[in-house]
């Protein structure tokens, strides 16, 4: 890795009911980050909130222009980059966006992502079944961002299932792939690490997961495991459990040498049709 290239760092979080508690939270962690700059700081998803129900999540979903203020400030305070995992964003009196704020380090949001596919699945934890569709409206839009760190695409938690849009993303050149997410217990342990490491593999991007970790106040259990893994499919650094954070490098002279010496996408032969 390049000594001096700039630094990313993932917060792995236990994210509460209270979205100002889990604010505090994140200004104290904050703190203790190193200070190396440029620096691009990844939440998980669900960072600011982790509801009961879909209709406390409503509540602070129109609050959202209120946060977003915040981690401009935090932004501009610390000089740094900041992927905002995910928060609620309004979409109308029943429903919000998973939305995925990317902030640079003059407090200006460059890039949202909102995302696409909704978590409605069964699994055999304590919660049993989630239904993100009953109160989350799904995005369709495929965000490629520019950024000191390389040309940055985004992506929520369970859209890790869907290598299309991930293919689509190193099609619009992303050269990092942000995964920022609340997996369960059960799916964690069988697919978590896999599914990273094949998305990091088959599109030639430092792949970047934020993750929540925990039992949390609303009953719920999730995996941890922050992780970054290279082009190559390599663990550069991971999280098993606990809040803290990781950091590592994406070598952009390493990955451009993995794509010329493999240039898997000039080979690809199929063009998935998406959304």
């Amino acid at each position: 890795m390049i000594e001096h290239s700039p630094c990313i760092v993932a917060l792995q979080m236990c994210s509460g009911l209270n979205a100002d508690d889990n604010m505090r939270d994140l200004v104290s962690s904050l703190n203790t980050l190193p200070t190396a700059r440029p620096m691009l700081v990844c939440l998980p998803e669900a960072f600011l909130v982790f509801s009961k129900s879909g209709h406390d999540t409503l509540a602070v979903a129109k609050k959202a222009e209120h946060y977003k203020q915040q981690l401009s400030a935090l932004c501009k305070e610390h000089n740094i980059w900041l992927s905002a995992g995910t928060m609620p964003q309004l979409y109308n009196e029943h429903k919000y966006f998973a939305a995925s704020h990317l902030f640079n380090s003059l407090g200006e949001c460059v890039a949202t992502y909102n995302k696409i596919h909704l978590f409605d699945v069964n699994v055999a934890d304590q919660t049993g079944s989630y239904r993100e569709s009953d109160f989350i409206q799904a995005g369709n839009e495929v965000v490629v961002v520019d950024s000191p760190f390389g040309k940055i695409g985004l992506t929520v938690c369970y859209d890790l299932r869907f290598s299309g849009l991930f293919n689509e993303l190193a099609r619009q050149g992303a050269e990092i792939i942000l995964v920022p997410s609340a997996f369960t217990v059960p799916t964690g342990l069988a697919h978590w690490q896999p599914l990273l490491t094949a998305r990091a593999i088959e599109t030639q991007c430092y792949v970047i997961a934020a993750a929540q970790y925990g039992t949390h106040q609303n009953g719920r259990q999730t995996y941890g495991h922050s992780i970054i893994i290279s082009p190559w499919g390599e663990q550069l650094s991971v999280l098993p459990s606990g809040v803290g954070f990781i950091s590592g490098h994406a070598d952009l002279n390493q990955l451009n040498k993995i794509r010329r010496d493999m240039p898997v996408q000039s080979h690809q032969r199929f063009r998935e049709h998406l959304l």
